[in-house]
């Protein structure tokens, strides 16, 4: 399986984090097509201490804990038009983007592809192809709300950062795994089912 994935600004680069390595782990997926917002660097810098402003691809690989000569993710520049995930006619499974700021949301609603991940949004659209898109902001005021619906009925998977709670979490480990193996789901990509819902009652203590 090939995907493209995208980080922007919106806070919870934890989600992309976490999610990278979960699908890099899976042993399904076969290569990532990544894509940096100019903001998204920004964020994972403040919430993370990492530096990826300008990364290299050791630089990518040494921060999900991969192989410095891992070939697994491919990096593409955001104003690099002639990308493979610009054109429909290079075929993949879908695309992600995690977390999905409202600027990059509404661009998409919009059809204004001004750089490589809005193209590569596009396309994902167009051809059919599972796009999940996973916004981290609160409040939504109603051109959000408005954006997303236009967005899930184009065929878009719109997947809050709204982790549940009824795996009773022991930490914020436990709350991120538990939102990216939804994201996973979206594409039957194989995890650990420990934050899976059982149906079973769990006993007063």
């Amino acid at each position: 399986m090939e995907l493209t994935f995208a980080i922007t600004g919106a806070s919870g680069a934890i989600y992309a984090w976490r999610t990278l390595q979960l699908l890099a782990s899976s042993g399904v997926v076969e290569r990532i097509n990544l894509i940096m917002s100019s903001t998204a660097a920004t964020v994972a810098q403040v919430e993370m201490g990492v530096n990826l402003k300008d990364p290299a691809l050791h630089q990518i690989n040494d921060w999900l804990g991969l192989e410095p000569e891992s070939r697994l993710i491919r990096l593409w520049r955001l104003d690099n038009f002639a990308a493979k995930p610009s054109s429909g006619s290079y075929k993949q499974a879908g695309m992600l983007i995690v977390p999905c700021s409202m600027g990059t949301l509404g661009a998409i609603a919009s059809g204004a592809g001004t750089n490589l991940i809005h193209r590569a949004a596009d396309v994902t659209l167009k051809e059919g192809r599972k796009l999940v898109l996973v916004p981290r902001e609160t409040p939504y005021n109603a051109i959000h709300l408005e954006n997303m619906l236009k967005l899930s009925r184009a065929g878009a998977r719109i997947l809050p950062a709204s982790p549940g709670f009824y795996h009773r979490p022991n930490n914020i480990e436990d709350l991120v795994d538990h939102l990216c193996y939804r994201i996973l789901d979206q594409f039957d990509i194989p995890h650990s089912r420990k934050t899976q819902w059982t149906g079973e009652e769990v006993a007063e203590e």
